[in-house]
């Protein structure tokens, strides 16, 4: 989604500083996730008045790097993990560690403490079952499986040029593949692809409509659509599923480095681990309970079984080669 989610302060705050108790959040979270976290944010400060602006990963990215030299936010808040290496981005932010931040696994820190991630998404295929009965089709359990041709025609993908979700599956394909043979399996996958979609969670509702047989997509648009009766299963892919996280971070220009830092602090605690819970299938933060319905669509309680390990900073460092070869292969 590209549209904006915008407090009505936040418009009269981008032509003025910041006051004290006033602070400006940069998110990507999908709108009913930002919408939620911060309602409980705000009620946990309440003497903080945060203001939120809500783009896509690629929306917001260009907005921070054309605000660089003027930034306009305090904090970045659920943003691409992938995303925010760039150093066009990196470079606005500043090292600060939350208190109980060390509870984060070191592997969802960055080293120089310049970003966290309390929160993550995966690939995973939003499969028709009746359509894969009707056309007398074996349930795919992994990438390979979609590239038999018996499926032309019949799977769906993100764009990664316009989608995070989309880059994450081809970036980790190429990660786990190398690039030779990576490109090779892309060729081969192609093959089968009806059409590349601009959104991550619409090849899932293509899926889930019958229109297609096969949708990649990601796991919590899967689990919600099967918890709202769609004809569909969750697949998680037996390569392994790449992954993004989702990263928090400080802005080195905030003018008002007090709340944005108590913000942060927020956005670690126990309570902020339950609210992600509710919406998130990676949640960083340990302890807590994944909800019985994400269990019965299928997700394993233990998801870090299930995750390839994805090189983010490779990942951006890569993707303008990535989308440039992807775009003059398939577009």
């Amino acid at each position: 989604m590209t549209r904006a989610l915008v407090t009505s302060s936040l418009i009269a705050m981008m032509s003025t500083s910041a006051l004290a108790g006033d602070i400006t959040v940069y998110t990507s979270y999908e709108e009913d996730e930002a919408a939620a976290f911060l309602d409980l944010a705000r009620e946990a400060l309440p003497d903080v008045n945060i203001n939120m602006l809500r783009l896509s990963t690629g929306d917001l990215a260009a907005r921070i790097i054309a605000e660089k030299g003027n930034p306009q936010h305090d904090v970045v808040w659920g943003f691409a993990a992938s995303t925010i290496v760039n150093p066009q981005i990196k470079d606005t932010l500043e090292p600060y560690k939350p208190a109980g931040v060390e509870a984060i696994p070191a592997a969802f820190r960055a080293k120089d403490g310049t970003w966290f991630a309390v929160t993550g998404y995966m690939a995973a295929f939003c499969v028709n079952n009746e359509r894969l009965e009707k056309l007398g089709l074996e349930m795919p359990t992994s990438w390979a499986d979609l590239t038999d041709p018996a499926f032309k025609g019949e799977v769906v993908m993100p764009n990664p040029a316009s989608s995070g979700t989309g880059y994450i599956q081809v970036s980790s394909l190429l990660q786990m593949k190398g690039a030779e043979q990576g490109w090779a399996f892309l060729d081969d996958l192609d093959k089968n692809i009806a059409q590349y979609i601009k959104s991550g969670s619409k090849p899932c509702h293509a899926a889930s409509a019958g229109e297609y047989t096969v949708g990649a997509s990601y796991d919590m648009r899967a689990i919600k659509n099967i918890k709202e009766g769609f004809p569909i299963s969750m697949v998680i892919p037996a390569e392994g599923s790449g992954n993004e996280l989702e990263a928090n971070a400080l802005v080195a220009s905030s003018k008002n480095k007090e709340d944005a830092r108590r913000f942060l602090d927020w956005t670690v605690t126990d309570e902020a681990a339950t609210a992600y819970l509710k919406w998130k299938a990676i949640v960083t933060i340990p302890g807590g309970t994944m909800p019985q319905h994400f269990l019965d669509a299928g997700l394993p309680a233990d998801t870090n079984s299930v995750l390839h390990p994805t090189d983010f900073e490779a990942a951006a460092n890569d993707r303008d080669a990535i989308l440039a070869e992807w775009q003059g292969r398939y577009e």
